[in-house]
């Protein structure tokens, strides 16, 4: 239920973005901001807080596993503040420790599913022309001083025709597959429950996704990490798989094995990957991921874009005046999301 007058938890970055529109569309004295400097609050300011906005200058480089002080302070205040219902989070995907936490205990968290979803596709839509022409070969040569063309064995095969095999059917893997298209590749979708085929892309659930492992070309994850999905690409999966099969992750690290993913790609059987997540981050140095002449090491960066943070801002602000007005917060997580 939304308190006549919200006190928010805000950073004194995005404050300085959304304070004038927030104040000019709901007025003076409707809502209260609450700035957050890097310092915890004292226990009077603590517990008068109703919302928290957990934008990306307070996560920064944190990962699941490895917090920031800011951020860690950040989220021990919003365990700590009695008074808080709901809070918004920066990123498509609600999966860390502490949101799950926070909605165990009865809280609304949002996401800012959409925020990013375009930013995500244009990484993965880069990752396929990217291992698909040898940049990778082609920036090595360039190293080297060296006049490498792309000749027998390293002539990059067509695009179009090409089998895709995406996991994932949210806003991001609507927009990968609508990119993919045009390339004119063809694309299976992995989903919770297959449907009929939509606008000739072939549905498949998850169980069933052995009837087209071994014509597979490309698999790009683009899907929640649930307990379905943990691990989804195993050891079994990644044999059953064409020989030469490019892989692309932008869900989670854990829908894939890294271990099985490691093997094979040393052994070719994979023959590159575009890896934005990793099951443990950052990834550790002694990882051979590093080293891999064809694998593209992304620090899940594949969301990131400068118009992101205004994006979330006006997703914020719209669920707000939902809060004020009563009404159903958008977003709003009852599982993980897709990004």
């Amino acid at each position: 239920m939304a308190t006549d007058v919200p006190n928010i938890l805000i950073s004194e970055k995005m404050l300085a973005h959304v304070r004038d529109t927030m104040r000019s569309r709901y007025g003076q004295d409707r809502i209260k901001f609450i700035p957050f400097t890097g310092q915890r609050l004292d226990e009077r300011t603590l517990a008068a807080i109703d919302i928290a906005f957990v934008s990306r200058d307070i996560t920064a480089t944190s990962t699941k596993y490895v917090l920031e002080q800011r951020t860690e302070t950040f989220y021990q205040m919003m365990e700590e503040a009695p008074r808080l219902q709901w809070v918004h989070v920066h990123s498509a995907g609600v999966d860390r420790p502490i949101y799950i936490r926070l909605r165990d205990k009865g809280l609304n968290v949002t996401s800012s599913t959409g925020a990013m979803g375009g930013i995500v596709a244009q990484s993965v839509l880069a990752a396929v022309l990217a291992l698909n022409r040898r940049f990778r070969f082609l920036e090595q040569a360039q190293r080297d001083h060296a006049w490498r063309p792309l000749l027998n064995e390293l002539t990059p095969p067509d695009l179009q025709g090409q089998h895709v095999l995406l996991a994932g059917w949210g806003a991001i893997g609507q927009t990968i597959a609508r990119y993919l298209a045009m390339l004119g590749m063809r694309v299976t979708v992995l989903r919770n429950s297959a449907v009929a085929t939509q606008d000739d892309v072939t549905m498949l659930a998850y169980d069933d996704m052995h009837q087209v492992l071994a014509d597979t070309d490309w698999l790009i994850l683009a899907c929640p990490l649930t307990d379905r999905t943990h691990h989804l690409v195993n050891q079994t999966v990644i044999e059953a798989m064409k020989p030469g099969v490019q892989i692309v992750n932008v869900a989670r690290g854990e829908v894939i094995e890294e271990a099985a993913l490691i093997a094979a790609l040393q052994s070719g059987h994979v023959a590159g990957a575009y890896l934005d997540v990793m099951e443990k981050e950052p990834l550790g140095a002694e990882s051979p991921l590093w080293d891999m002449p064809n694998v593209i090491v992304s620090p899940h960066t594949a969301g990131h874009s400068a118009g992101n943070g205004l994006r979330v801002a006006d997703m914020f602000m719209e669920n707000l005046a939902n809060w004020i007005d009563g009404k159903p917060l958008k977003n709003l997580a009852k599982g993980t999301s897709d990004r």
